[in-house]
């Protein structure tokens, strides 16, 4: 039995570049995607004013204005707590029986949502389903 003792040649390795770019491109096309629509996760939200002809009647009708620091008024009587429970009440004994009264909501444009939230909730307990909510009109010269 012979042995061969000649040393083979070491084949040289090959680096192959294809798969490692088809990941790079794929890696570029993702990130240009996310940060074009990253944009769109940091809305700023500007409330329109309502620029509309007063109304030349002035129909019955419940009015609850909101805070800034969360208090409620209803016809322009401070209620004394925060609870929905209260505003309730104060909106039942407000609207007299009637159930077809508009509860025309004025908020503070500072005040908490749920402020505005707590009075949807109350006029519903209520009874009082038509909500309106009131806006002012845009002072001259483009101010708010």
């Amino acid at each position: 039995m012979a042995m061969n003792f000649r040393r083979s040649r070491a084949e040289e390795p090959e680096i192959n570049l294809i798969p490692f770019i088809d990941v790079l491109l794929v890696v570029l096309i993702f990130l240009m995607l996310s940060t074009t629509y990253s944009k769109f996760t940091e809305l700023q939200v500007t409330l329109p004013t309502a620029d509309a002809e007063q109304p030349r009647e002035r129909p019955r009708m419940v009015t609850v204005a909101v805070a800034a620091d969360g208090r409620y008024a209803v016809n322009g009587q401070a209620v004394d707590g925060r609870s929905v429970e209260l505003l309730s009440a104060e909106l039942v004994r407000a609207a007299a029986g009637q159930h077809d009264l508009p509860v025309i909501i004025s908020a503070d444009a500072t005040s908490a949502h749920q402020s505005v939230i707590n009075v949807m909730d109350a006029a519903r307990r209520a009874g009082l389903a038509r909500l309106t909510f009131a806006a002012q009109r845009p002072l001259p010269g483009g101010g708010q």
